[in-house]
């Protein structure tokens, strides 16, 4: 996979979740909240979901073309992130065109269902958050977080991460901000989970 497709893919549909889906939901019920759904991802009250390349609502089923904007026209809601949240953004304005890769969108939705499965199988009484800030999946637990990130523009590739709220030391924390695995080394969700075990045994 091109990473710099791979980066622009993971860039729009980043914009779509915050923007199409989070941004109304938080206007409308007071959470940011995203999950993992069936094929792609959802908002946790919004009855939008993005399944495959296409936006999914009642009122129909809208490709992931055009912009934001478009979208959400599209799709019966006012488009825009959530306000006064949080700093870092998408960065896609409501009016820039999408650019999405079917190949590069299913390989992200993929990767965020094997993370969904392994956090899990992991932990099973946290409920994994989809975050639209940096777009990444995710349980906190004793003061360490547990993840999958689709990528940001320090690391252009998926992967999952371990990030105790406080420094570690050795060998395991191969990160500035703890541990990273790539989604390449983690052929199905039980090598997820078991990224993850390691790294509550080594916090």
């Amino acid at each position: 996979m091109d990473e710099q497709v791979l980066a622009t893919t993971r860039r729009a549909l980043h914009g779509v979740a915050e923007s199409v889906i989070a941004g109304p939901q938080y206007r409308s019920h007071g959470t940011i909240r995203l999950a993992v759904s069936s094929g792609g991802f959802a908002g946790v009250a919004s009855p939008l979901r993005v399944q495959g390349t296409e936006l999914v609502g009642p009122g129909g089923r809208w490709p992931l073309r055009g912009t934001l904007r478009e979208l959400g026209v599209a799709a019966g809601v006012d488009p825009g992130p959530p306000e006064g949240l949080y700093s870092d953004t998408s960065g896609v304005d409501l009016d820039e065109p999408l650019a999405v890769d079917p190949a590069a969108t299913e390989l992200i939705e993929e990767w965020f269902a094997r993370g969904d499965a392994a956090l899990r199988a992991f932990a099973p009484e946290a409920g994994p958050v989809l975050w639209p800030e940096h777009f990444d999946l995710g349980v906190a637990l004793d003061e360490v977080n547990y993840g999958v990130s689709a990528g940001d523009p320090g690391h252009t590739r998926p992967y999952a991460y371990v990030v105790p709220w406080t420094s570690r030391e050795g060998e395991f924390w191969n990160a500035p901000f703890g541990a990273r695995r790539w989604a390449t080394d983690l052929p199905d969700a039980a090598a997820v989970a078991a990224f993850f075990t390691e790294g509550r045994t080594q916090a």
